[in-house]
């Protein structure tokens, strides 16, 4: 077994592998670049090297300097992570010359299954499914688009080199084809460093399921069921689950075998996974071949008790498998959220900066219920505009589906952050949505259900209750507080029993209350009104903690809690809402306020997130129509085409392509 290795990667992933080298007293190497100099997995790693500037392309994807840092600190073998040179065939032949033992699959098998061209060809070959396409290289947008009207639409185009949904677009006709081929080859080329594309089919409502395999040096090959990632955002996928609810045992001994008997075809060693297409009659199609660990590993771990980056680590070391098929026991059901930096109220555009409050819930496992948080941040850190926007992988597990996504609504309900944008909030509303949770789900389920984008959900009755009852619980709290600490008056001989009236943001009516305190931490709030009843409350919170959790009823509640002028921001399960706390006479005078109006930015382009600006389409005088594009901007490896919202001219121009822009600054001008 080695006893040192290096980890070729950043971010949560980095972590998550120093963690079971940790654990298996294996001691690690981190290397980093100048933006991540203060990251989390370089703190967490035994040693740490320098590599370069913050650009991946200077740092993370330069071999050469990988592998000095592995012979300068001594270690014997690299684990890649995912992305950078996880499947990069020219990295593990330079691993080979050097003695460093890579901690992956060989190079036949990165050659043949990491190309997603060339694992196609083999696939076909083997006599393995495949969706039809056009499996060469395209040379221009010509082609491409020849190529798509032969194939019929919609066609996806594809990076060969792909991954992450990076370089990857879906054309519905010939000038999707021709603008979608050439965003896919500049994002390939910053992204991978190999600006091959192809054109396959588009399967009409499909779902994405993929099956973990496993093997070692000396032929034998398990596979250790499904995830199904059908919940994906831009081709990103977006949450997890194994197993999937749509496969049926003879569907999964099915793909289980081919997967199998394509992983033996290749001579395929260490971990895998074959991604598969399944229409509504579960019909389903080879996609590609990820020969590394995925990002959604976490969830088979969940489900049978294996740890993936353990085993890659001993099949990298020449060791046997000790596992089985007839070993492989799937127990519950997992569920992974992807948390991402990023504004769901902006379109999910990217959001950088620093976290100025992170706090996660709690991992470990109460009442057969489990809570797992794969990350690579921490309270302070940074967010760069350099790499991947994750977050973090919060996973959950429990006896059933049901019980997985109750206590993943929980835990996200639970999971604090401040400082930037983030997913969350859309993630938490997922978690409530009816077809998520009957499975009737396909890749096409966000654009499906957010075509406009995603606001925040309205509470129905019952829940516009619960969250003005949680405002008035808080007020009682921070205004018990607030009197024991000025000595004016002793909080514990004071009648706490006060009336309330919590006015909502938005259309959400008004809700009139008295409130009583009965004992510390324990309360009952009386209800006025056509629903005029009595509730029980009982919480541990204290003022200043930024989740309040409690029963209400007797039903658990957790709610994200954010301070404002006379009451409080209130998160919980897809809901958002201000709520001010206000006495009767308050609430009198407050309505009789004139409400604020926002100020008009519709005649300029503001920039929607930092980033660069990679190309300006137009000029001035330029006269454009709903839908044009505008310009470009890439931020953390993607590239956003900004589009004319409506007929306008351009009156001026004020960025330039390779100008770094902040959020909202102007780019141009329309008359």
């Amino acid at each position: 077994m080695f006893s040192k290795i290096l980890i070729a990667n950043r971010g949560e992933i980095a972590c998550r592998v120093i963690k079971t080298a940790r654990q298996m007293g294996i001691a690690t190497v981190a290397v980093y670049s100048d933006a991540d100099r203060n990251a989390l997995h370089v703190r967490m790693a035994d040693e740490a090297v320098h590599i370069g500037p913050p650009a991946a392309a200077e740092s993370y994807l330069v071999a050469d300097k990988i592998i000095t840092a592995a012979k300068d600190t001594g270690a014997e073998a690299i684990h890649p992570g995912y992305g950078f040179l996880s499947e990069n065939a020219g990295f593990a032949k330079a691993l080979e010359t050097a003695g460093i033992a890579f901690i992956g699959p060989n190079v036949h098998a990165i050659e043949v299954m990491g190309d997603k061209i060339a694992s196609k060809k083999f696939a076909d070959a083997a006599k393995v499914n495949t969706v039809p396409g056009h499996l060469g290289v395209i040379a221009d947008a010509d082609e491409a688009v020849k190529i798509a009207d032969q194939i019929g639409y919609p066609v996806m185009i594809k990076a060969s080199a792909g991954g992450g949904g990076k370089g990857m677009r879906i054309a519905h006709g010939r000038d999707d084809v021709a603008e979608g081929f050439a965003s896919s080859v500049s994002e390939a080329k910053s992204s991978f460093g190999d600006d091959r594309v192809f054109i396959e089919k588009f399967i009409v409502d499909p779902r994405h399921i993929e099956i973990q395999v496993l093997a070692d040096k000396h032929g034998n090959v398990i596979h250790l069921a499904e995830r199904e990632c059908s919940i994906q955002r831009r081709n990103q996928k977006v949450i997890e689950e194994a197993p999937s609810p749509f496969l049926d045992p003879k569907t999964r001994k099915s793909m289980g075998a081919q997967a199998v008997a394509l992983a033996e075809a290749v001579n395929y060693e260490s971990a895998g996974t074959v991604e598969f297409i399944v229409d509504k009659e579960r019909n389903f199609y080879f996609l590609e071949m990820n020969t590394r660990l995925q990002v959604e590993h976490p969830v088979t771990e969940l489900i049978t008790g294996i740890d993936l980056v353990e085993q890659m680590i001993r099949v990298a070391a020449g060791e046997k498998l000790a596992i089985k098929q007839s070993g492989v026991k799937l127990n519950g059901w997992a569920v992974e959220s992807r948390i991402y930096a990023e504004d769901p109220y902006r379109n999910f555009l990217p959001s950088i900066g620093r976290l100025t409050r992170y706090q996660p819930p709690a991992e470990g496992v109460a009442d057969g219920l489990t809570v797992r948080n794969d990350t690579g941040v921490y309270d302070g850190g940074e967010i760069s505009m350099y790499y991947d926007p994750m977050i973090a992988k919060l996973c959950t597990h429990g006896p059933d589906r049901d019980a997985a996504i109750r206590h993943m609504s929980n835990a996200l309900d639970g999971f604090y952050v401040d400082g930037i944008q983030h997913n969350i909030p859309f993630l938490s509303a997922l978690m409530r949505h009816p077809r998520w949770i009957a499975g009737d789900i396909t890749t096409n389920f966000i654009a499906e259900e957010y075509p406009d984008g995603f606001a925040p959900r309205l509470p129905d009755a019952e829940e516009a209750d619960v969250i003005a009852v949680v405002a008035a619980v808080l007020d009682q709290s921070h205004n018990q507080r607030r009197r024991t600490i000025t000595g004016q008056m002793s909080g514990d001989d004071v009648n706490f029993a006060i009336d309330r009236v919590v006015r909502f943001g938005g259309t959400i009516a008004d809700r009139s209350m008295t409130v009583e305190t009965v004992l510390d931490g324990m309360f009952i709030v009386h209800l006025k009104g056509e629903a005029e009843r009595s509730i029980s409350v009982a919480s541990e919170w204290a003022p200043g903690d930024p989740v309040w959790r409690g029963d209400i009823d007797g039903r658990t509640v957790v709610v994200q809690v954010r301070t404002i002028l006379n009451g409080y921001q209130l998160d919980t399960q897809g809901v958002s809402t201000t709520a001010q706390v206000l006495t009767i006479r308050e609430a009198e005078l407050s309505a009789l306020m004139p409400e604020k109006i926002a100020p008009d930015t519709s005649n300029v382009l503001l920039c929607p997130m930092p980033g660069l600006v990679k190309a300006i389409h137009v000029s001035v005088g330029d006269h454009v129509q709903t839908g044009d594009a505008l310009c470009v901007v890439e931020a953390m490896k993607m590239e956003n085409i900004l589009r004319a919202e409506r007929d306008v001219t351009i009156g001026a121009v004020s960025a330039s392509a390779g100008d770094s822009l902040a959020v909202d600054a102007v780019i141009m001008e329309f008359e």
